[in-house]
C-alpha cells in the first residue's frame, strides 16, 4: 500500500500528517508492514516540511505552489498560475509514486495533488484542523472522498455524509512519555530538573510580539530568578534580541530559533505559553499542559481565538487576547500558575480531557476502508 501526504507550510498542517504517517507504519498490510518508503510527503521547497520530513526519515517529492489568500491582485494571477504548474507536478508524482491514497493535511500544497488524485480516481481525504476551514480545503472538500475535521463546527461546511469528526492527529512522542524521553529532553535542553519551566513559542515561525512582550514581563518575574526558568523557541528574527533579555535579567533559559523536539520540550515544561492553532492545542491537551494562549489575531475568520476559548471554557488555559498583552499581565498569569500548583493541576487534568488521542487511529481506519472500496469497484 502506498500512501501520499501532501500540504505543510507552517508546523499547524505539517505535524498531523506525520502523525498519521506513523499510524500507517503500525498498520499491516497482507503479511508485511508498510514501512517509510511507502508513505511519501509533497510539499514545497521552502516550507517547513522541506527541513522537517528528512529529519523524520520519510522521502518528500517537491511541488511548485503559493498562496492565494491576502495577496495582491498581481500575486493572486501569479498563484493561479502556479495552481496550475501544481497540478502538472501532482499528475507527475502521482505517476511515478502510483499510490493507493493521498491525504491532504491543508495548505495551498495539498490543492494540487488532491485535485489530481480526484480526477484520477484515487480515493483522497482531507484534514481540517480548524473551527473555520481555510479556503483551500473549502475547495477540496466538494471533491474529496472524506473529511476530517477537529471540531463539530466544522462540519457545516463540508458534505455531511463525507465528513467525520476524527479529532486532530497527534504525533505519538506526544502520546507515550516514558523515561527515555525524560533522559533525551535533558540532554537536549539544559535546564535544572527541580526548577519551574515555562515553555514559550509562537508556532514554527516564532511570534515577534510574544517575544517582545516576554523581553517586558521578565522585568516582573526578577524576584523568581531563582525558580523559574525558560525554554524559547523565538524564530530566526528575533532570537538574538531574546537570546540576550534573558542574559541580561540573569535568567536561567534555553532559547532556540526553532525546536525540532517537541516532545522533549514539552515534556519537561511545567506551563506552555504560545499561540492557538489547531495543532498546538491537540499537541497541548495530549501532554496534558496547563497553558497560556495568545491566539494570532489574524487568523482566517479569527479561528485561533475561538479556539482558545473552548479551552479557557472548560478550565484549561488562561486566555491573553493580543490586544490585552503586555509584559505584566503576561508576568502576572505566569507568577498566578507558578505559585498555585492546585490550580496547574486542574488546568492539566482539563487539558487531558479535551485530547483525542485516537485520532490518527481513526484517520487510517478511514483510508484504508476508502481504499479497500475502491480497489472493490475497480477489480470486482
Amino acid at each position: 500500500m502506498k500512501v501520499i501526504i501532501a500540504g505543510g507550510g507552517t508546523g499547524g498542517h505539517l505535524y498531523p500528517g506525520i502523525a498519521v504517517a506513523e499510524e500507517f507504519e503500525k498498520r499491516k498490510a497482507g503479511d508485511r508492514e508498510i514501512n517509510k518508503n511507502e508513505i511519501v510527503f509533497v510539499g514545497t521547497e521552502y516550507g517547513l516540511e522541506a527541513r522537517v520530513i528528512p529529519k523524520e526519515g520519510y522521502p518528500i517529492r517537491f511541488l511548485r505552489a503559493q498562496g492565494f489568500v491576502g495577496k495582491s491582485f498581481l500575486k493572486r494571477i501569479n498563484a493561479l498560475f502556479s495552481l496550475f504548474l501544481s497540478i502538472m507536478d501532482s499528475v507527475r508524482i502521482i505517476r511515478d509514486v502510483k499510490p493507493d491514497i493521498v491525504i491532504g493535511v491543508g495548505g495551498y500544497a495539498s490543492v494540487g495533488m488532491v485535485l489530481s488524485a480526484y480526477l484520477k480516481g484515487i480515493p483522497t481525504i482531507i484534514l481540517e484542523q480548524n473551527s473555520v476551514p481555510g479556503l483551500a480545503n473549502r475547495i477540496l472538500g466538494k471533491f474529496a472522498d472524506a473529511i476530517a475535521v477537529t471540531y463539530e463546527e466544522s462540519i457545516n461546511f463540508f458534505p455531511t455524509f463525507r465528513t467525520f469528526l476524527t479529532g486532530n492527529p497527534v504525533r505519538k512522542k506526544m502520546i507515550s512519555i516514558d523515561a527515555n524521553t525524560y533522559s533525551s529532553a535533558y540532554s537536549l535542553f539544559p535546564v535544572e530538573k527541580d526548577r519551574f519551566t515555562v515553555f514559550i513559542f509562537g508556532g514554527s515561525l516564532g511570534a515577534s510580539s510574544i517575544n517582545k512582550k516576554t523581553e517586558e514581563a521578565l522585568n516582573y518575574l526578577l524576584d523568581l530568578k531563582q525558580d523559574i526558568q525558560f525554554i524559547h523557541q523565538t524564530g530566526q528574527k528575533d532570537y538574538e534580541l531574546v537570546k540576550n533579555a534573558y542574559r541580561s535579567t540573569g535568567f536561567n533559559a534555553v532559547v532556540a530559533p526553532f525546536i525540532y523536539q517537541m516532545a522533549e520540550a514539552y515534556s519537561i515544561s511545567d506551563i506552555v505559553v504560545c499561540r492557538a492553532g489547531a495543532t498546538t492545542l491537540s499537541e497541548i491537551t495530549a501532554m496534558g499542559k496547563a497553558s497560556i494562549l495568545i491566539p494570532y489575531p489574524y487568523a482566517a475568520s479569527d479561528h485561533q481565538q475561538k479556539n482558545a476559548a473552548k479551552l479557557e471554557e472548560i478550565g484549561a488555559s488562561i486566555l491573553i487576547s493580543e490586544k490585552e498583552l503586555n509584559g505584566m499581565i503576561l508576568a502576572d498569569a505566569i507568577r498566578e500558575l507558578f505559585n498555585n500548583k492546585e490550580l496547574r493541576q486542574e488546568m492539566q487534568r482539563a487539558a487531558s480531557s479535551f485530547s483525542r488521542a485516537e485520532a490518527s487511529e481513526t484517520i487510517v481506519d478511514l483510508a484504508m476502508s476508502l481504499v479497500k472500496k475502491n480497489k472493490k469497484i475497480n477489480h470486482g
